[in-house]
């Protein structure tokens, strides 16, 4: 019984051909857009997570301090809560390293009459405070220390690009939810129409005494048909464009950085059983307002 269903189908998307590729090419560029949306979630959600794993606050002390009174500042700061480790860097030692990573502009350093740089302190976090909102709730309170003059872990940069990242993902949402809602109303108008151009068969089936579900189900199966095909078809298109484009980046351009990846073989499989829903859910509307059974 199932086979004859399936046949009934792929019988109307012969008939059709011009509103099937219609619809297969509204759900494949739904799917696409959708897709390289959640592609770019991950990734971009993957290099924030690895970022924050590297994150730190730098912490430059006051030049009056007296180097024994830095023991008791690397002290307070440790009994912070959200902080893994503090790691004290002399503004000798400072100076040391700026200079090991300015070997070409050593000419700059000639004619200190002293050390510009002020002590510091590396201060690493724990996992769970590397959210921004932690994060610049920590800095505050280590900059309310006596001796701190200032505190800087990139707060310009990272409050900037979480905005940004938060509105990305809003947009992606909302966009979401409009081709969901476009995908579904094309197929039901796809749907419609089949049933149009059936009216006559469907009416002598009823006749007859058919069941109402053999009447039905061949039109959700076209639906669900759609929604894989255009799943697909927009999966494989979005595949290729990463494919050519990983290809063609040099080994070396993202050096120290995660690897871009694609999509996972469950995600594949959940956007695949999604827009098989999207094609079902067009098929019920169209059967609910236009066959009346």
């Amino acid at each position: 019984m199932i086979i004859l269903f399936f046949k009934r189908a792929l019988e109307d998307f012969r008939n059709n051909r011009l509103l099937n590729f219609i619809t297969l090419l509204t759900i494949s560029l739904s799917i696409l857009i959708v897709s390289t949306f959640i592609l770019f979630f991950i990734n971009t959600s993957d290099m924030m997570n690895f970022w924050k794993k590297g994150l730190r606050i730098m912490v430059y002390m006051k030049p009056d301090i007296a180097p024994s009174e830095m023991p008791d500042v690397g002290r307070q700061i440790k009994s912070l809560e959200g902080v893994r480790s503090v790691r004290f860097i002399s503004k000798e030692a400072a100076l040391r390293q700026l200079k090991s990573q300015m070997k070409r502009q050593t000419s700059l350093f000639e004619n200190l009459d002293k050390n510009p740089l002020p002590d510091a302190f590396e201060t690493q976090l724990n996992a769970n405070f590397q959210r921004w909102e932690k994060l610049e709730a920590l800095a505050t309170q280590i900059e309310a220390l006596d001796a701190v003059q200032e505190v800087e872990y990139g707060q310009q940069w990272l409050g900037r690009f979480n905005q940004i990242f938060h509105l990305f993902t809003l947009a992606g949402y909302t966009m979401c939810g409009i081709f969901f809602m476009a995908a579904v109303f094309i197929v039901a108008n796809t749907i419609r129409l089949v049933i149009y151009s059936r009216r006559d068969e469907i009416e002598i089936m009823r006749l007859v005494g058919a069941a109402e579900h053999f009447i039905k189900i061949p039109f959700y199966f076209q639906g669900l048909i759609q929604g894989a095909a255009g799943a697909g078809i927009g999966l494989a298109i979005l595949f290729t464009v990463y494919w050519y484009m990983a290809s063609n980046i040099e080994p070396g351009s993202f050096s120290g950085l995660i690897a871009i990846r694609f999509l996972s073989v469950p995600m594949v499989g959940v956007i695949i059983l999604l827009s098989m829903l999207v094609g079902w859910f067009g098929s019920y509307i169209s059967l609910k307002q236009y066959l009346k059974v």
